[in-house]
């Protein structure tokens, strides 16, 4: 009769553990649809940086139309040689520019950012790929724009030297241009996609 109410007992501590091992079977599930959504979210993200990088390719092609009038090689005056923060164009690539604060994003006040169906916000950003800012291209010392000797002595190529076929720069043409977006999703996501045109 001392044992009396023994298996009541036990019967709850039996419970208590297959309710624990619920709520922690409960958790687990919840924390992996969570990781899930948020890979999805950043893989959305990075996707919708193309759409960056294609409003980037449209400015680009704007801005040159409307200095057509200029010489791009010499003039020293055409809107793609001198940089503009506030559009976020910078005529050198400049090793300084810290891409992942948010001074250079915040400064684009001339171009609007671009919002998908998605909800995610892209800016962009393009840089010369040249040494020297706010001068022609023949003076500014470009990837692409001439056979140079650069500081560990490499010959940097011309574009017919590397490139063959239709789609190929002709001497001359604008040197590489880097185009780096920035998406800003939901749940603080963020991404960059960086691309390379001429």
């Amino acid at each position: 009769m001392k044992q009396r109410g023994v298996v009541l007992f036990f019967a709850l501590i039996s419970m208590l553990a297959i309710m624990l091992a619920a709520v922690a079977l409960i958790r687990s599930v919840d924390t992996s649809t969570m990781i899930a959504g948020n890979l999805a979210f950043k893989q959305a993200a990075t996707t919708s940086g193309d759409a960056g990088t294609e409003a980037a390719i449209a400015w680009l092609a704007a801005t040159q139309t409307a200095n057509n009038a200029k010489n791009i090689l010499n003039d020293p005056t055409h809107a793609l040689n001198i940089s503009d923060a506030t559009k976020g164009y910078y005529s050198a690539t400049d090793p300084g520019l810290n891409l992942f604060a948010d001074a250079p994003w915040n400064a684009i006040t001339g171009i609007p950012q671009v919002t998908d169906s998605s909800g995610n916000t892209i800016r962009y950003l393009v840089q010369r790929s040249c040494r020297n800012p706010n001068v022609a291209i023949q003076n500014a010392d470009c990837l692409f724009s001439g056979a140079i000797q650069d500081a560990n002595g490499q010959n940097i190529p011309l574009p017919q030297d590397v490139c063959d076929g239709p789609g190929c720069p002709v001497a001359g043409q604008t040197p590489m241009i880097r185009i780096t977006s920035r998406v800003k999703g939901p749940k603080n996501t963020l991404s960059y996609v960086q691309a390379f045109v001429y």
